[in-house]
């Protein structure tokens, strides 16, 4: 009870003050605290879900009113959740090279203005819609940008990951419900929003289906990396290419991406994980994650699909592209053994072009996709990769995967993903030091 009592009166030092009505979620909220489970979590960011719900919220966000305009940190109002909407506290965000594409305008999809940018993040449920019944006040979520609704033919379907109302959509920029943004300038103008999340915000709205809960007692800084980046990366070595233990593996491009396939093909067995990169200080980093050998294409006037072939009598099992680059890409489908070499398709591309493969390319027994957040299904199956994640813990549970694949987790170490950390209000900053090439993910404290 004096436990119980000394956190109540730390909490209600940073939280609002709230009536006498107050609400179940508040009181599981201080219990959770008491009990540790929101440890992790900055006092200063609880609240009380009384004092918000069903209100229109006023925070700070960072706008991008162009291409390649600097962020502006705006005071911002975001709506209350609708029907089948959640309301989240964003209390970490990271950058991805997806949002540096975006912030570009590199692709047409990308060009709608105002916005709030931001894909990678982890924060608390402030509130939910009508009909949200697996999500509640408090709950500790990542947000997903490929959603899962969990009952239309796509989900349902163990073969693919796409939803068929909340799969990643580049030029989706309101809410599915209906047609419009959650988010305001104090003067009422609309800020749009991104990839089904919209993260470089303190508060933001997202469709329930991409929202997941994770387990309270979850490092959130680490869980963070699993909204996008590492997920992707780890699932494009799982999922798509189906790495199998013994085998050879060449990941072209060693960003957070290309690292997490890295540590991917570790965990399930690789014996040869090759690392293709200009940048010669990933070599370092990609051996703590897993990498055997590095190519640097730099280094030599011949191609790197044939040194790549001379290191392993004849091409890798499996390739995996990271890079977003066609000329990239057509040396990590010819690095691949014919008969049987697969390459998977991470990287993210500017305006649409052509591929750079004659179709009598693939009478050879080579074979190419696509991966979509690593062929996981959000919903379902992140929680799972998230105990993976845990503080290094192995698990033994079976969870059946895409292609009927039945797959026991391995210790997925997320350590070293995170190289920078700055204030939400760097964010400027941050962008420079992921374009520049010094930083794998830049934690923004929001």
């Amino acid at each position: 009870m004096a436990m119980l009592l000394q956190a109540r009166r730390i909490l209600t030092q940073t939280l609002p003050r709230r009536n006498s009505n107050s609400s179940q979620a508040f009181v599981k909220l201080l219990g959770s605290a008491s009990r540790g489970l929101h440890d992790n979590v900055p006092r200063s960011k609880l609240f009380d879900p009384n004092a918000t719900s069903g209100k229109v919220i006023t925070c700070n966000a960072a706008v991008v009113r162009g291409p390649k305009q600097p962020f502006l940190m705006e005071t911002i109002r975001v709506d209350p959740p609708r029907k089948m909407e959640v309301r989240i506290k964003i209390l970490y965000t990271s950058i991805c090279h997806t949002d540096l594409s975006a912030w570009k305008g590199e692709n047409e999809a990308q060009r709608a203005y105002p916005r709030i940018l931001g894909h990678e993040a982890v924060g608390l449920v402030e509130s939910v819609g009508e009909g949200v019944t697996d999500l509640k006040a408090g709950d500790h979520v990542i947000p997903i940008f490929n959603g899962e609704c969990g009952h239309c033919p796509y989900c349902t379907n163990n073969t693919t990951n796409l939803c068929q109302t909340y799969r990643v959509n580049p030029f989706k920029s309101v809410m599915e419900n209906d047609g419009k943004c959650r988010f305001s300038t104090m003067n009422g103008e609309p800020i749009f929003h991104f990839l089904n999340t919209s993260t470089f915000t303190e508060y933001s709205v997202l469709d329930s289906a991409c929202v997941v809960k994770i387990d309270p007692s979850a490092p959130l800084k680490k869980m963070s990396l699993l909204s996008c980046g590492v997920s992707t990366g780890v699932g494009a070595a799982w999922n798509a290419a189906n790495v199998q233990a013994g085998s050879s593996v060449a990941i072209f491009g060693l960003g957070a991406l290309g690292l997490a396939a890295s540590e991917g093909a570790r965990a399930r067995g690789a014996s040869k994980i090759i690392g293709v990169d200009i940048n010669p200080e990933k070599l370092n980093k990609g051996k703590e994650m897993g990498m055997t050998h590095f190519v640097n294409p730099k280094d030599s006037s011949k191609p790197v699909h044939q040194r790549i072939r001379e290191m392993t009598s004849g091409g890798v099992d499996y390739s995996i592209e990271c890079a977003g680059n066609l000329e990239v890409l057509r040396e990590a489908f010819l690095s691949t053994h014919d008969g049987w070499g697969k390459t998977v398709v991470v990287g993210i591309y500017p305006t649409p072009k052509m591929l750079p493969l004659h179709p009598m390319e693939l009478f050879d027994g080579r074979s190419i996709t696509g991966t979509t957040f690593g062929d996981f299904k959000g919903k379902s199956q992140l929680p799972e990769l998230a105990k993976a994640c845990m503080n290094g813990v192995s698990l033994t549970h079976q969870i059946s995967l895409l292609h009927h694949a039945l797959f026991c987790f391995q210790v997925v170490n997320l350590d070293g993903f995170i190289t920078h950390e700055l204030p939400f209000e760097k964010i400027n900053e941050a962008f420079q030091l992921l374009g520049d090439g010094k930083a794998l993910r830049c934690l923004l404290h929001v």
